[in-house]
């Protein structure tokens, strides 16, 4: 794999309009990638914690881009994420790490962890990727 691909990839998750939101920032190495946002108030549920969408999303970003620094071609598809929420998170920062814990030709399988500021484990979570027909590309913002 190579560093140009890992640069490519995050201009691409960068590129996406949800990210405009949650203003995450991405790297992304051989077989891993890491997640990081800022927790806001407008990322809280109404008993004032970071809702589940949030953990959601930084672990499956971090896992779909260690899966997909792992394929040059195409675009991979979230098959599966399962998600455990160990402790609330009020402020701070969100640190998810996604790494490939094994693949073969059709499928990537992942395995996350979600820190909070202090590094203590707040979620983890399990998923499966498959490779999509979706070609990496200027179309997907891969560039």
């Amino acid at each position: 794999m190579s560093k140009q691909h890992f640069k490519c990839l995050e201009r691409m998750y960068a590129a996406a309009p949800i990210n405009v939101f949650f203003q995450p920032r991405l790297t992304v190495s051989e077989g891993q990638a890491e997640v990081v946002m800022e927790v806001r108030e407008d990322f809280h549920h109404t008993a004032g914690a970071v809702h589940g969408s949030v953990y959601f999303k930084a672990m499956d970003d971090a896992s779909f881009f260690a899966a997909n620094s792992l394929v040059e071609d195409v675009f991979v598809l979230t098959a599966s994420l399962t998600t455990k929420f160990l402790k609330p998170v009020v402020s701070g920062q969100l640190r998810a790490v996604g790494r490939v814990v094994d693949a073969d030709e059709r499928r990537l399988h992942t395995a996350a962890t979600l820190y909070d500021a202090a590094g203590h484990v707040v979620g983890e979570a399990e998923g499966t990727f498959a490779r999509s027909r979706i070609p990496l590309g200027p179309g997907v913002g891969y560039r």
